[in-house]
């Protein structure tokens, strides 16, 4: 067919022509921002560029690294200097200057030159604050407790359904330290850690925003400690800590009355802290923590990550946490073990929306539920007045019964929050250190106010709910036309805010349990939408730490339980446990984090050697499955997709992405074996599941030919007959979908690759059948654990949102480029299908701002899209062969050309309106 198309030049000349020149932003240590605790001897730098010209790429750079202001203002780096580095690179650069010693800030800038001939002026001056990088840099601090937990009771590894060997609850201590600080402060930093969770006070005033500090590990392996700015809290003068502790997962009480999805028990709970006062005169002074330093209970009468918590208000002591006050009848800490500290990386759980009551309704035995409208990972904030010793139970959920009241079936109760008035006017109460995921709150022992209260209750003032989730930066937009769209948008990133912790979670309320699959499946629709880097490397420290000695990576980490129902599926499946391959190689694409490569490459190695032990003539096939697919039974392990299909094609692509990774470390021998391996299993999968009369694999299920697409096991001369049987199911059912957990990213991943968008839309363009649609149309108001929306389990769940990456890569088109790294080498391609007719969508990669904003008439196609500094795209155009396409703007860019059946351009960074008009 003959393919005509004209480009018109125009003659109007760019205002970009006569713009600033090159410039530096953003300067970025180990993925933050002026970072404090860092523990690491080469950290990572990286930094923006901006410019108002087209077509700029750096050419080299200078950075500048030293332990005071004034010398960097000099432009001196006594630090390092790494004078002018020929180099186009701008992310991931590994500090290689003098020995960085702990505690000490270093400052840094940056120049660059670019291809235009510009060189930029110095950026603006950034910052990194090390942490403690060995066990003396603590100065002595010890683990204090309030009590120990016997060492008989120690379980670092329950197994599911055994009985507990005791019931009971423990102390939630409080601990505080007066000190001090004589002479003008210059600087005051602190290092602390408090298991399972703790909150620092500082002369009453709490220290820091973050909530559930720190992060939850494998605690047997180790721990995270917070490094804290206190220059402006601490005072010359008298001084008072004040620490608070909760359980978290650290210590889960076994009390019959309250629910637990397990019964891990490291122990009571416990701090360290090293606080470093310096002088303006150049001296300084440690406070840490020893028996120096009082304990006493706190008003938290009990506190379970899964069962809730009570507080007390009578239980108080005033001023506990201020200069002056009497400890005397406080008791001296006890000296405990600990384990291993490292530095928390990722960034901090903290409060985001807030949502008040959009409705409040009287519910049998005299209790009243709260609507908060949305259903998100959260705590409550209670406003309330009363009597003395008035006791207020909130009790959370998704869902309602048919009389209005809440029921906890699905989501795993008794679970509530407790209250007891001190009756002193209008109190107010957050839970310190339990969050879980709902929707309503139930109401006992209150009354709303402005309600009838003939029995003089307690008045309810306010009730919100405060969402909690990890505070990685959101850096994804996404708009369109179809409102279905935007709608499941919404529904699939609250599923994504509500189980971005200090894990990925697959629940904020039943389990709460990091399950691995989530991560490689689900990692690019976070990545586009969240800087949630440090967060990911978190996972993969877990999976080292849960890591069996076999080799076996479970299928949770960090792993507090084993799951003995139906054997090992909930221990041993390849779909999970290959994110410990998987994700080192995905974080090296999108951010260019080779360094996670070197890290877990012994890991990676040793769960590959595992599964090829466990594998039946190169046929793996343990586990679970295309989990939750749908089939004729409830969901569950794999209904439509025999077993072996899915774990063999994904121990197929474990073995190609360690063949590439082995290749860019080098190791040519290694990567030579897992070459062959891959060959090997590549033959035994067709062998066993491939049907070469009907071009389908296994029961030619659209997860199995799916998985056998993407993971590169089809023969090339069947490739397009397999993707067409995918079609063909898909349009059979009347455009719906019937994979599951493990399947359907591939279905997706697999039709947008092969051009079949189309299929995409119609698929998801619907609320009759399982999918996004009925959610919504049921209620839903997060992503549901079941395609159907069930009332019998999780309704805000992580595991099924894969279509939000076609959002940015398909309706958006933003993708990368084969073998780019960190979006250096962009893709703009977007899918204008079905009824769309407009959208909106931006990511800010590691090098800027990508963006595609389109509109679509009968007539014209208008794009307009923005490329970073220091990288390159191609444009793929929509539409008809015949068409005119001029750019707007400026029209001095590369001539079209046409590539499978698209008109295309090769551009460099700048912004570009493109306007297509049907001839």
């Amino acid at each position: 067919m003959s393919k005509i198309i004209t480009f018109i030049w125009l003659s109007l000349l760019s205002f970009t022509l006569f713009g600033q020149d090159i410039k530096v932003a953003h300067l970025i240590c180990e993925y933050k921002d002026n970072p404090i605790g860092i523990d690491l001897m080469a950290p990572n730098l990286s930094w923006k560029l901006t410019s108002t010209k087209r077509n700029v790429m750096q050419t080299a750079y200078q950075i500048l690294v030293s332990n005071n202001l004034a010398d960097l203002d000099k432009n001196v780096g006594k630090i390092w200097d790494t004078k002018k580095v020929k180099s186009i690179q701008s992310i991931q650069i590994k500090y290689s200057g003098s020995t960085l010693l702990s505690t000490k800030t270093y400052y840094w800038k940056v120049r660059v030159w670019d291809n235009l001939g510009n060189e930029s002026v110095w950026s603006k001056a950034a910052f990194w604050q090390m942490g403690l990088l060995n066990v003396t840099d603590w100065k002595g601090a010890k683990w204090i407790a309030y009590e120990k937990l016997a060492d008989s009771n120690v379980n670092i590894l329950p197994t599911d359904g055994k009985k507990d060997k005791y019931n009971g609850n423990n102390i939630l201590p409080m601990f505080r330290k007066e000190f001090s600080a004589g002479k003008p402060i210059k600087k005051a930093t602190a290092f602390i850690s408090g298991l399972g969770h703790f909150e620092m006070t500082l002369n009453g005033e709490k220290v820091g925003d973050d909530f559930l500090a720190p992060g939850w590990t494998k605690y047997d392996k180790e721990a995270l400690y917070v490094s804290y700015d206190l220059t402006k809290q601490l005072k010359k003068g008298k001084n008072a800590i004040g620490v608070m502790l909760g359980n978290g997962f650290y210590y889960i009480p076994p009390v019959k009355e309250r629910y637990k999805k397990l019964k891990v028990a490291f122990g009571y709970p416990k701090m360290i802290c090293r606080l470093l006062i310096e002088f303006t005169d150049g001296t300084s002074a440690n406070i840490i923590s020893n028996q120096s330093w009082k304990t006493a209970p706190s008003p938290i009468t009990f506190s379970s990550i899964y069962g809730g918590e009570d507080y007390n208000a009578n239980l108080e002591q005033k001023a506990w946490n201020l200069p002056g006050f009497k400890d005397i009848k406080w008791k001296t800490p006890i000296l405990v073990d600990g384990p291993k500290l490292n530095a928390q990386k990722e960034e901090p759980v903290k409060i985001f929306e807030n949502f008040s009551a959009q409705t409040i309704t009287a519910v049998p035995n005299n209790e009243w539920v709260y609507d908060l409208g949305q259903n998100s990972s959260a705590i409550i904030e209670l406003k309330v007045q009363g009597k003395k010793g008035d006791t207020i139970r909130i009790t959370p959920a998704e869902l309602l019964k048919a009389d209005g009241s809440v029921t906890q079936k699905n989501i795993g109760g008794p679970s509530y929050f407790t209250y007891i008035l001190k009756g002193e006017g209008l109190e107010t109460w957050r839970p310190q250190f339990f969050y879980t995921g709902f929707r309503y709150l139930q109401v006992k022992g209150g009354v709303p106010a402005g309600k009838e209260n003939p029995l003089d209750k307690a008045i309810i003032e306010n009730l919100k709910s405060l969402h909690i989730r990890n505070a990685a930066e959101q850096v994804g937009h996404f708009s369109s036309s179809n409102e279905l769209f935007n709608k499941t948008f919404s529904l699939i990133d609250w599923a994504i805010k509500s189980n971005m912790v200090s894990v990925f979670t697959d629940c904020p309320h039943r389990e709460k349990l990091g399950w691995l699959e989530e991560l490689h499946l689900m990692g690019s629709s976070v990545r586009y939408n969240y800087d949630a880097a440090p967060l990911f490397k978190k996972s993969l420290q877990d999976m080292k730490n849960s890591q069996l000695a076999s080799g076996l990576i479970p299928e949770i980490a960090p792993e507090y339980v084993k799951f003995e129902w139906g054997g090992d599926m909930f221990r041993d499946s390849p779909e999970w446990g290959s994110s410990g391959i998987l994700m080192p190689w995905y974080l090296y694409q999108w951010y260019g984090d080779k360094q996670s490569i070197i890290d877990y490459y012994p890991m990676m190695q040793r769960y590959i050697n595992y599964l090829g032990k466990k594998a039946d003539q190169h046929i793996l096939s343990q586990g679970l499955g295309d989990w939750y697919d749908l089939g004729p039974k409830p969901p569950g392990v794999s209904q439509l997709t025999p077993m072996g299909v899915t774990g063999t094609a994904i121990y197929h692509y474990d073995l190609k992405i360690l063949e590439k990774m082995a290749t860019l470390l080098g190791k040519k021998a290694d990567a030579l074996a897992y070459g062959k391996l891959a060959a090997n299993v590549r033959k035994a999968f067709n062998s066993k599941f491939f049907d070469s009369k009907t071009k389908q694999y296994g029961t030619g299920s659209q997860a199995a030919n799916a998985m056998a697409i993407y993971m590169g096991l089809v023969e090339e001369k069947d490739k397009n007959a397999v993707i067409e049987n995918l079609v063909e199911d898909i349009r059979s059912r009347k455009n719906s979908l019937t994979a599951g957990d493990i399947g359907y990213r591939y279905v997706l991943r697999v039709l947008e690759d092969a051009g079949r968008s189309d299929v995409i839309f119609d698929m998801n363009s619907r609320s009759d059948v399982p999918g996004y649609g009925m959610q919504i149309a049921k209620g839903a108001t997060a992503l549901t654990e079941s395609w159907a929306a069930l009332p019998t389990v999780s309704n805000n769940h992580f595991m099924l949102g894969h279509l939000m990456e076609w959002f940015y890569s398909g309706v958006g088109g933003i993708r990368q480029a084969e073998n780019s790294i960190a979006f250096n080498n962009i893709r703009i391609e977007p899918e204008v299908v079905g009824d769309l007719t407009s959208a909106n969508v931006s990511y800010n990669s590691p090098y800027g701002v990508i963006s595609t904003k389109w509109t679509k008439t009968d007539k014209v196609f208008i794009l307009e899209v923005n490329i970073p500094v220091n990288t390159k795209a191609a444009i793929y155009f929509p539409g008809k062969l015949k068409q005119t396409i001029t750019d707007e703007i400026n029209p001095r860019i590369n001539a079209l050309r046409f590539e499978n059946g698209k008109a295309t351009v090769n551009v460099g960074s700048g912004h570009y309106k493109f306007k297509c008009t049907n001839d």
